[in-house]
């Protein structure tokens, strides 16, 4: 979820013969006798210093390590006085949900040294946010971080033990996730319900009918569902084959109208024999 170079436009004369200013002009680096220098001068001779030093370290072992490591702090303070540092940070593939939690994971402060940041380690704050299930981060130079995130998507909000959370497909809770920003997520109820959501969902989603009227999916003993409606009506389905038992309830449907005129109860569980609840005249004043 590459990195490319920005330049620098050359700005183009006018009648007076003053050229346009560039839209970004990096501040000159000065050697010891105060001579200005262009910023690709000076990056080709930080980087020949750096490269003394790499020699220097394998030439003489652990010794001249420090020496190396005081060169590249050096070389990240040069760069960032020209100009590379992090003037902004692009996140891509994140929503408004997970931009904010990104950022402060990431914990980048604006003018750091970009040539000195840690990629990986980054990559590893960023994939730290339940939000995100994978990233990837580069430098666009001069003063770009670029984070490409692969953000989880919401599936269903999820009850158990009267606590909610978002839910991805997976089943993975997403701790950042407020459920009440998702009423329009279906939920789902019980142990075991986040994992199997993924499958019973499109089977109810698939039947508009069936699915204006749903209020939740309640896992009954961590092996098959029953299906609330909003009117408080209850529709029993077997551990396995809940699409072909739902086909009955289409054929059901289709006959006697039964989403639209109610019902207390129907058992589909036994493919055999499916029984049909209707409800008493107290439970239609309640409903």
């Amino acid at each position: 979820m590459p990195a490319v170079m920005r330049g620098t436009s050359a700005g183009k004369k006018t009648r007076g013969g003053r050229g346009k200013a560039p839209a970004y002009a990096p501040a000159k680096l000065r050697g010891a006798s105060g001579v200005g220098l262009k910023p690709q001068v000076a990056l080709a001779g930080a980087c020949s210093v750096f490269a003394a030093g790499l020699v220097l370290m394998l030439a003489t072992g652990g010794r001249a390590q420090a020496l190396v490591s005081a060169i590249g702090h050096g070389l990240d303070n040069r760069m960032g006085a020209i100009g590379f540092r992090v003037a902004r940070i692009e996140i891509k593939g994140a929503s408004a949900y997970s931009d904010p939690y990104i950022r402060q994971a990431l914990g980048v402060a604006g003018a750091t040294p970009i040539l000195g940041l840690d990629l990986v380690a980054l990559r590893d704050r960023a994939e730290s946010v339940g939000w995100v299930s994978g990233a990837s981060v580069s430098r666009l130079l001069p003063d770009t971080l670029l984070v490409t995130v692969d953000e989880r998507p919401r599936l269903a909000v999820w009850q158990s033990g009267g606590v909610t959370s978002v839910v991805d497909p997976e089943g993975h809770v997403i701790p950042e996730a407020d459920p009440g920003r998702f009423p329009d997520l279906p939920l789902v109820v019980g142990q075991g319900a986040a994992e199997a959501a993924a499958a019973i969902l499109p089977l109810v989603q698939t039947r508009p009918a069936l699915t204006k009227r749903l209020e939740a999916l309640v896992r009954v003993d961590g092996r098959r569902w029953d299906i609330r409606l909003k009117d408080g009506g209850l529709i029993q389905l077997p551990a396995t084959g809940e699409d072909a038992a739902l086909i009955q309830l289409d054929q059901l449907d289709q006959r006697s109208r039964l989403l639209e005129l109610g019902f207390a109860r129907i058992d589909l569980r036994d493919p055999q024999m499916i029984a049909v609840r209707p409800r008493t005249s107290a439970e239609d004043a309640g409903a």
